[in-house]
């Protein structure tokens, strides 16, 4: 008993310990022109030229590593004139051995399609439990029985077939109204994450004089298990801004 607990306890820690291997946690490098400042617990890096201001910071205190990190983008126009600000301006490289290594930048139409895409994927997965739900409620109501009776040449198996009108409606009722629920909730999810695309995710745009702009980014996840050093750069007017940022394991 002693030894199988001290198993079941390592066994705990070593999945603790591996949990905390896969996050990561982003720090930013500044440079000329740039200041890193720490806001409600979370880095930010603000780098100013000449005609625009830039703020970036990670979307969540944390990321998963191997998975695509989010990261807010905020932009502002300096200048008395419109600045044209584009997503295709917008490159994110990982530098590994002196080399740039670029990670692809997701633009708002390819992320809604991707979300079009797992919506399909679980509408079919629905629809297959949905019908599951609905023949085994066709088949409630039926049942079979055996007996055994006693007769003038002994004992014989009798079996019985039924059926049973209420038993069958109760479970129909339930599998329409399980099904109504895992539609509902599926649809509500979906459009939920549609909204929530459309207003967070950065896009093109064109910043008035004095306004702010901004929203948040995805990008591929940069490849190694140690720090990973990339460079997020943000072209807005004539302006180019490059944003130093490692993410590194997180320390226990």
């Amino acid at each position: 008993m002693r030894l199988t607990a001290r198993l079941g306890s390592g066994l705990v820690i070593a999945l603790l310990l591996a949990a905390c291997a896969r996050v990561e946690v982003a720090t930013f490098q500044p440079a000329q022109g740039q200041q890193t400042l720490v806001r409600d617990g979370v880095p930010v890096i603000y780098s100013r030229q000449r005609q625009s201001l830039v703020l970036v910071r990670p979307a969540l205190r944390q990321f998963r590593a191997g998975k695509r990190p989010t990261y807010v983008l905020a932009l502002y126009n300096l200048t008395n004139q419109p600045l044209q600000f584009a997503v295709a301006n917008l490159h994110v490289a990982q530098v590994q051995d002196g080399q740039a290594k670029y990670l692809k930048v997701y633009t708002y139409d390819e992320l809604v399609n991707e979300e079009h895409t797992r919506q399909a994927i679980q509408g079919l997965a629905l629809g297959l439990a949905a019908a599951g739900n609905s023949m085994s409620a066709a088949s409630a109501g039926h049942y079979n029985a055996t007996a055994t009776v006693s007769g003038p040449n002994g004992f014989s198996t009798v079996n019985v077939h039924g059926y049973d009108p209420t038993a069958a409606a109760v479970a129909q009722n339930q599998a329409a109204a399980q099904n109504e629920a895992m539609i509902s909730t599926t649809v509500e999810t979906g459009q939920r994450n549609l909204v929530n695309l459309e207003q967070t995710v950065i896009k093109d745009d064109a910043l008035l004089p004095g306004e702010w702009y901004g929203g948040t980014m995805q990008f591929d996840a940069p490849s190694g298990s140690a720090a990973k050093n990339c460079n997020i750069t943000v072209q807005i007017g004539d302006d180019t801004h490059q944003i130093s940022v490692i993410q590194a394991p997180r320390q226990s």
